[in-house]
């Protein structure tokens, strides 16, 4: 269905009408659990993995084979800056890649038998240099927020969104800091690799963009709006989209859940059908997985982006799942309980 926003105000009330988990579902999912051939707890996290995959699924035997990752493209105005360890044009040449299918997340996503989409936000107009001016307008980041929203396929078992957008972790650790408070300092990290020099100047453009739009701290959308990029906003689209759909999510690394935090400061609640597929290698991701209340799946210090850690852990869940799903019960198998 098309977004069904066409302004930040309604894209703020159409989070606090998204459907929780099916109850029902859980109970089943929890008493299958309790019943299935194996020592109680002995499969530790991933039997509450699989519990919440049958809440927002609303099976008892919840289902993983068909997940969905979803790729967002855009290019930033503050990376003529220097924040990034890469030029610009990067980014189209890496859409390119993603489309031929030589990047990681092209071999991950075929590992995992995830469907991979690719979606170019504007490539040629990035936005503007939120140090001079709001990174978007209204209707811009209504705009990226819709092509989020209309990307995900509604029968998708699970989603994973990425990205990719030379300068992106500089807005990401903006929104973060906006949102979230603290200095410039704890938010900026090494991103593509900056040496030191790129690292302090990164930071002081952070800074800078911060002072600029005081009234972001106030508000998690403008805070998107003033510091973020497209692809930041297209995946706060697809997540949200998720949750309308009940698709239970994934989230990658650093600028995953950045975009994420907007949801879940803008609407309490509205990632309860995400899970944390990693933490990167970023300085500040565990610090913002922290204020997400999201432990990770994995920790293997990961920091390419495009979905790839969320991607990973996609065998992770699927695991869980075919294990939950596909186990026999004591009684099926005629073995004795406990």
């Amino acid at each position: 269905m098309p977004a069904p926003f066409q302004s930040l105000a309604a894209f703020r009330t159409l989070l606090s009408t998204l459907p929780g988990p099916d109850a029902g579902a859980v109970q089943a999912a929890t008493a299958r659990n309790g019943q299935l051939t194996k020592p109680p707890g002995a499969l530790g996290r991933l039997e509450d993995v699989a519990i919440w995959v049958a809440g927002w699924q609303g099976r008892e035997k919840p289902v993983a084979d068909a997940p969905q990752v979803v790729i967002f493209a855009a290019n930033h105005g503050v990376a003529a800056r220097g924040v990034s360890a890469f030029p610009p044009e990067v980014t189209v040449q890496m859409v390119a890649n993603f489309r031929h299918g030589g990047a990681a997340i092209n071999q991950l996503s075929r590992c995992f038998g995830a469907a991979m989409t690719v979606h170019a936000l504007d490539l040629d107009h990035p936005t503007a240099d939120f140090t001079t001016d709001a990174a978007m307008t209204e209707t811009e980041v209504v705009a990226a927020l819709a092509t989020g929203w209309d990307a995900v396929d509604p029968g998708a078992h699970l989603l994973v969104t990425g990205e990719m957008g030379i300068g992106n972790t500089t807005s990401a650790a903006a929104v973060a800091a906006a949102i979230l408070g603290g200095t410039a300092d704890d938010w900026v990290g090494r991103g593509t690799g900056v040496d030191d020099a790129g690292l302090a100047r990164k930071s002081a453009i952070v800074a800078a963009g911060l002072a600029r739009h005081l009234e972001a701290a106030s508000d998690p959308l403008q805070a998107l709006r003033r510091l973020g990029g497209r692809e930041i906003a297209a995946m706060a689209g697809a997540i949200a989209r998720a949750r309308a759909e009940r698709i239970p999510v994934i989230l990658d690394g650093f600028i995953c859940c950045a975009a994420a935090l907007v949801l879940d400061r803008a609407a309490p609640g509205a990632l309860d059908h995400c899970i944390a597929g990693h933490v990167s290698a970023e300085g500040a991701h565990p610090r913002l997985l922290a204020a997400l209340g999201k432990a990770p799946l994995l920790s293997l210090g990961l920091r390419l982006g495009e979905g790839s850690g969320a991607a990973l852990a996609l065998g992770v869940v699927q695991g869980a799942v075919a294990c939950h799903s596909g186990m026999a019960t004591f009684a099926e198998a005629g073995v004795s309980g406990a």
